[in-house]
């Protein structure tokens, strides 16, 4: 076999895996394992019509993300997050996000401010017409938007997995009748504060927001309980 068609193989094979990381992540963020059921490597390979190789690479790429867990001699299950670590996840994050919106409001441009005002519009909009899916992409949006503005290179990478790790309890309180309500006027906050260009009020608003979050939060474990 010549060294261009190793290459060829080696290429397939990545791009076999990512594509079974994508499609078991976006699964498991949707809902459709629950929390600590087995994900079984021969049912994987049916089900994304994928190598053994492949499989096995996305496992350990969403273990690292901490979507999956190994549990020994029983293989690999989606990981359950308790209450003590999910209100740690949110603490984390308002850390990060409360730098990344000052730092926005420091960078942020006239095609920054119209993108995120034209984000606010849209949540406005879902919340008058109750449209919960639309009202939590527009949440995901917008909190991407000020991360994107910031310029920071670190911290969107750690967000983006704290927020795959919550998702399941996220996607049930953004579902909630009163909960878009609560956190709109939040998040038009964190909106004007931006587009204002005043990092500490920025600051503030995001760690406002997730404070709310956090309580949610504990709401929501206490009442699932």
């Amino acid at each position: 076999m010549t060294q261009e068609a190793v290459g060829r193989g080696t290429s397939r094979g990545a791009s076999d895996a990512e594509r079974v990381t994508s499609r078991l992540r976006q699964a498991i963020v949707a809902g459709e394992f629950a929390p600590k059921q087995r994900l079984v490597e021969t049912d994987l390979i049916e089900m994304f019509d994928a190598s053994r190789g492949a499989v096995r690479a996305a496992l350990a790429t969403l273990a690292v993300e901490g979507l999956v867990e190994r549990v020994r001699n029983r293989g690999a299950r989606v990981r359950a997050v308790d209450l003590d670590e999910a209100l740690e996840i949110v603490e984390v994050r308002a850390a990060l996000e409360s730098l990344c919106a000052a730092r926005a409001a420091e960078r942020v441009d006239e095609g920054g401010v119209a993108r995120l005002r034209a984000i606010g519009e849209v949540m406005r909009e879902a919340v008058d017409a109750s449209d919960g899916e639309a009202y939590a992409q527009a949440n995901r949006d917008l909190h991407q938007e000020v991360m994107d503005i910031s310029g920071a290179k670190v911290a969107p990478d750690v967000v983006k997995r704290l927020r795959a790790q919550n998702v399941r309890y996220r996607i049930r309180l953004a579902m909630q009748p009163h909960r878009p309500t609560t956190s709109l006027p939040e998040h038009l906050e964190i909106v004007e504060a931006v587009c204002a260009k005043d990092p500490e009020r920025a600051a503030e608003a995001m760690r406002a927001h997730l404070n709310s979050v956090y309580e949610a939060t504990r709401d929501y474990f206490t009442k699932k309980g």
